[in-house]
């Protein structure tokens, strides 16, 4: 899934410019002198054309048999297109999708199991939030990519004049009591709007509770849990330190904005975001920092949801093993240090994570994805999102209702929604 404002992760992202944009050809056939020419399918703003330059040249010349054509995909409508693909007998070699698309195309039966190259990939230190929803029925159908996730952003001058160190919040209670120190001032300690789902998501997980539980075609929503009811009451208790609006989302109005107007000392977001508050109020620029999401005890930080992107190859390609050597080679140690540092993306695997030391933005990212998550691995839970009964749960308990009744009511239309798919 592609993160809200994922593609602001790197000021070296580029809008345009990558060979093959706009080609809708399927796979070339082999050529007479014994080339292989493999289709690939990328995602718009995933990687900047320098970085897709050097990979390309650098594939080409490691593996002379082999060309590579890149064509890229816009994320709206993508869903439908890779389905469209896949059910014919035309599909590209490769394929970039969001890590919780994999289950929707793995269902269909139009994916490669690359099961049996797990090992070879060394999967074993694969970022679990990447790798488990790239696995459907026991099957591993995505290989990881690129990971992102959120992260608090906040302004070092207002933490400084408040006497916080940000470095020693490693707990939530920590974070709670500095940002009530923050709230003082005619400063706004955080500013969170009320329908931040998917910080949400990561409260509940670190109480031990969920979205929805189940497996195969047996799901359910798990608002109602006591686990996941406690970590709404925590989001309740950030959330009333601030002026977020509580039936709103980070979008509604942009929050990297709000904290560029204001003296809002906190949001959370991926470290992108700050590169909007700056491009907003440029006197910001040097007065941003970050710190990882705190857990419930120093020895762990806080759960997150990971974003990114996995690397699939349909079942119709004609060239498996050529597609299967571009992936090792995109997804190997070498090239996602080059990708870590050039576009400051988290790494595929949590043993590359000092490739990101440098940046204080992305190892920050790299602390949670350690133990970050993705949403229910399930085909059904894209039409949750696009319901999404649990931004009303949050706007009606933030209001003042009874949290209990409304996680039921949502458990409930989680429910349905994922049994009937809209």
């Amino acid at each position: 899934m592609k993160l809200r404002m994922l593609a602001g992760v790197s000021a070296l992202v580029l809008a345009g410019g990558l060979s093959g944009c706009g080609a809708d050809s399927g796979s070339s056939g082999d050529s007479a002198d014994g080339r292989t020419t493999i289709d690939v399918w990328l995602m718009r703003d995933s990687v900047s054309a320098q970085f897709q330059k050097e990979f390309v040249a650098g594939f080409e010349k490691a593996h002379p048999n082999i060309d590579v054509q890149v064509q890229i995909q816009e994320w709206d409508g993508i869903g439908e297109k890779v389905t469209a693909a896949l059910a014919s007998n035309d599909a590209p070699d490769v394929i970039e999708t969001g890590n919780t698309q994999v289950a929707q195309f793995a269902q269909s039966g139009g994916l490669l199991d690359l099961s049996d190259k797990v090992d070879e990939l060394g999967g074993g230190d694969w970022l679990k939030g990447l790798a488990e929803p790239g696995a459907y029925e026991g099957k591993q159908y995505g290989i990881p990519y690129y990971a992102a996730n959120r992260v608090v952003i906040y302004r070092t001058d207002l933490f400084k004049k408040a006497g916080v160190d940000a470095a020693a919040i490693k707990t939530r209670d920590q974070w709670i009591a500095a940002t009530e120190k923050l709230n003082k001032g005619g400063a706004q300690g955080i500013y969170l709007p009320g329908q931040m789902w998917y910080a949400l998501a990561g409260f509940i997980w670190d109480e031990g509770g969920d979205l929805a539980t189940g497996s195969g075609d047996s799901w359910k929503g798990a608002l109602d849990s006591p686990e996941a009811v406690r970590g709404m009451e925590f989001y309740e208790r950030l959330q009333a330190l601030g002026e977020g609006p509580k039936d709103a989302d980070e979008a509604q109005p942009p929050q990297a904005e709000v904290m560029a107007k204001g003296q809002v000392a906190q949001v959370i977001s991926t470290p992108g975001g700050a590169n909007v508050v700056v491009a907003s109020n440029p006197e910001l620029k040097g007065k941003l920092g970050f710190f990882p999401i705190p857990g419930k005890t120093a020895a762990r930080p806080g759960s997150v949801f990971i974003g990114g992107s996995d690397l699939v190859i349909p079942a119709a390609s004609g060239k498996p093993d050529a597609a299967f050597t571009f992936i090792k080679e995109l997804t190997g140690d070498d090239w996602q240090r080059k990708l870590a540092a050039s576009m400051s993306y988290v790494p595929n695997k949590t043993t590359l994570a000092d490739a990101v030391a440098a940046d204080p933005g992305a190892s920050a990212m790299a602390v949670g994805a350690a133990v970050g998550r993705a949403t229910p691995n399930t085909p059904g839970w894209a039409a949750v999102e696009a319901k999404n009964p649990i931004k009303d749960y949050m706007t009606a308990v933030l209001a003042g209702a009874d949290a209990q009744a409304e996680a039921e009511k949502a458990s409930a239309s989680i429910t349905a929604t994922m049994a009937s798919g809209s």
